[in-house]
């Protein structure tokens, strides 16, 4: 796309800002995989199998990294989400991002395993009743505040701001020296008995792990939405959801195409600057605070029920960590892990349905071709439709968590692999030859796209034989 002129010709990219006032987006991105591989899935491998599979939640959250700011670098240029630029180069993927968005993440797996720990949090019986209520409350919450973006990532903030520091200070005080050894250990394969994967492990359930050490799946590419309705480089000149209620969103039309910048000299050098400054942000927030979360719930786990009976049920062993955590120190403990480890999946839950949202409103709208539209009642219709099918697959009976979170997993790390491989197309062929990859990103790129293919063909063929 050409770039955009204003009243004095093309509009320039903005000055880059200090990285305290850049904070914001990735909290986004890693709230989304609290509930998932931070919370359920690399804890339920530790507690069974030890923690010999660390080296997969380092390797995963740096191939989340690198994609990440891949798909930001898109946003930062044009000022749109990376698929609007995919559906001008293949005007029927939008097809595909919908229904692999809906399919990997419309089981509310990671809504009804918040429900559980609540419920056994506050000794209720009716997990499905309060996962219903915890539904509604999420559409009631994004229904009112303005702004859309600014309401997600204040939440964000404040439950990783609490959450977090919390399980540090459980898994620190918990565990001895010889248990930091053998998470130390499992950083490079070292496991009890075995090196890389023990023996028995489920390959669904490893390759969801994998999938979920950050945002997984389509959710990653959202990272490109909340890039741009940060402000962030050409996302300055973009447009906002706003509520259909408090923001007026329903009746306002809005463009979701942006506008890129003239690669002159001053602006390649804010260009470097952008760069430097976002992937820095998203290294401290996501990147180090996200392994060093999952690091320790693992921990955690390990120190808590590692070699307990039960530890394969479902969601129970996270149950059986509370109760051994307050066993250890006092039963308030273990009621404030479980009501932790719950608010984060609720903020999680919240998160999804929120990015889900977004990338089924932008899919359907581009499939349109229209320059504007009503963004924000397409959203709220799309985000009802979703809580609704949540409840409905409450009401049916489901309350095994776990599974409903690894088969949308398993549908996500496909999805991963499959877009990993066109962002390495696209930003080598559409964007202007100062701004694309260096070589070694392309090298990480291109690694991850065939490490996640020859996971998925194992886990296949797994089922297969």
């Amino acid at each position: 796309m050409p770039a955009k002129k204003g009243a004095h010709g093309p509009m320039p990219l903005p000055p880059a800002p200090k990285l305290r006032k850049i904070l914001g987006p990735s909290f986004i991105i890693l709230g989304l995989g609290l509930g998932s591989g931070e919370v359920i899935l690399w804890p339920y491998l530790a507690s069974n199998f030890g923690l010999g599979m660390a080296w997969a939640i380092v390797l995963g959250i740096t191939m989340q990294f690198f994609i990440n700011m891949e798909v930001s670098r898109y946003a930062l240029i044009h000022g749109e989400s990376i698929f609007v630029g995919f559906a001008k180069r293949w005007k029927r993927l939008p097809v595909w991002f919908i229904l692999s968005t809906f399919f990997g993440f419309g089981w509310p797996g990671i809504g009804l395993a918040g429900a559980t720990l609540f419920a056994g949090a506050l000794g209720l019986d009716n997990v499905h009743a309060v996962a219903i209520i915890m539904f509604l409350g999420i559409g009631f919450f994004l229904s009112i505040g303005r702004v859309l973006y600014k309401s997600v990532e204040r939440l964000q903030m404040i439950v990783i701001g609490f959450g977090v520091p919390f399980i540090l200070l459980l898994a620190l005080y918990l565990s001895r020296s010889a248990d930091v050894v053998t998470l130390a250990q499992g950083l490079v394969g070292q496991g009890q008995g075995f090196w890389f994967l023990p023996a028995g492990v489920p390959l669904a359930t490893f390759l969801a792990a994998l999938a979920y050490s950050g945002a997984g799946g389509n959710l990653n590419l959202a990272q490109s939405c909340y890039v741009r309705d940060k402000g962030y480089g050409m996302g300055r000149y973009a447009d906002r959801i706003t509520s259909v209620i408090t923001g007026g969103g329903g009746a306002e039309k809005i463009s979701l195409r942006g506008s890129t910048f003239a690669v002159t000299e001053e602006n390649l050098k804010r260009w470097k600057k952008w760069w430097k400054v976002t992937n820095l942000e998203h290294f401290l927030v996501f990147w180090l605070l996200g392994l060093i979360t999952m690091l320790l719930l693992s921990l955690l786990a390990y120190v808590t029920t590692f070699g307990s009976a039960g530890n394969a049920q479902g969601i129970h062993f996270i149950l059986l960590e509370a109760s051994a955590i307050a066993g250890r120190t006092l039963p308030v403990f273990g009621m404030l892990f479980l009501l932790a480890t719950g608010i984060m999946l609720l903020a999680t839950q919240l998160t999804v349905l929120d990015s889900t949202s977004r990338i089924m409103t932008e899919n359907a709208l581009l499939l349109t071709r229209k320059r504007t539209a009503r963004v924000s009642l397409v959203y709220y219709g799309i985000l009802w439709t979703q809580i609704l099918f949540g409840i409905a697959v409450f009401s049916l009976g489901f309350d095994q968590p776990r599974e409903l979170i690894v088969l949308g997993a398993c549908v996500n790390a496909f999805t991963m692999f499959v877009y990993t491989g066109l962002l390495y197309m696209f930003n080598n062929r559409v964007l202007a030859r100062p701004l694309r990859p260096s070589l070694w990103r392309n090298g990480v790129l291109l690694a991850s796209f065939l490490f996640l293919g020859f996971f998925c063909g194992v886990t296949v063929g797994s089922y297969l034989v």
